[in-house]
């Protein structure tokens, strides 16, 4: 039915959105400012410059570069002590027999360390990182991308994601969407099929 899968990052295959929003609450406490959870769950799926252009305009009495310095070593303190796979994940990579890519809005870096720390470093045929496009999710180019260097009409591509930016993305680029919501409930408005867990949502598309 599919001629490759492809997966996002953080908050799809690994648990990296809870270890965010955790730290996020600590550095926050420490300047006692309440923390704006809402206003963080809208930087899920977002690429570094479009995050950097919502915490500006949220915190202008903020030193902003500091803040991220303090979020980033709070973030990397958090991967440090442990990263969680999301339920399902290892099960489901062990299934597909066709090939497997991955596209996130991570810089290249930081997307192939926290693949080292996961254990999935050999996992993909492809990682597309915010650095090899010039837009960003929702545009669909990381998408149309991973999609070209797999050889593979978008249309023959399932797609596991967990935002409403990187769904968007995917069902722009012409694939099928599976959504697997993390912290963001969704109304499945850029998804084929909408599920908990990545077992469930392959078995909805068909895949397993």
């Amino acid at each position: 039915m599919f001629d490759a899968v492809i997966f996002d990052l953080d908050g799809t295959l690994i648990d990296t959105e809870a270890l965010a929003i955790r730290s996020a609450r600590a550095v926050f406490a420490r300047i006692d400012i309440p923390l704006d959870e809402p206003l963080f769950h809208s930087l899920i799926g977002r690429d570094l410059a479009s995050g950097d252009a919502i915490l500006r305009a949220a915190y202008p009495q903020l030193d902003i570069d500091r803040l991220k310095t303090d979020l980033h070593a709070g973030f990397e303190a958090e991967l440090a002590a442990g990263l969680p796979l999301k339920p399902g994940a290892l099960d489901l990579l062990d299934q597909i027999t066709q090939p497997r890519a991955l596209c996130t809005s991570s810089q290249r870096a930081s997307a192939h360390r926290k693949l080292d720390l996961a254990g999935l470093a050999q996992a993909f045929a492809h990682v597309v990182t915010r650095e090899d496009v010039v837009a960003a999710k929702p545009n669909p180019e990381p998408y149309l991308l991973t999609a070209q260097l797999l050889g593979v009409d978008p249309a023959r591509c399932l797609v596991f994601e967990d935002s409403e930016a990187g769904a968007a993305a995917a069902m722009a680029a012409g694939c099928v969407v599976v959504q697997i919501p993390d912290i963001i409930p969704t109304q499945g408005v850029h998804a084929h099929h909408v599920a908990p867990t990545l077992i469930e949502g392959a078995r909805m598309a068909g895949l397993i």
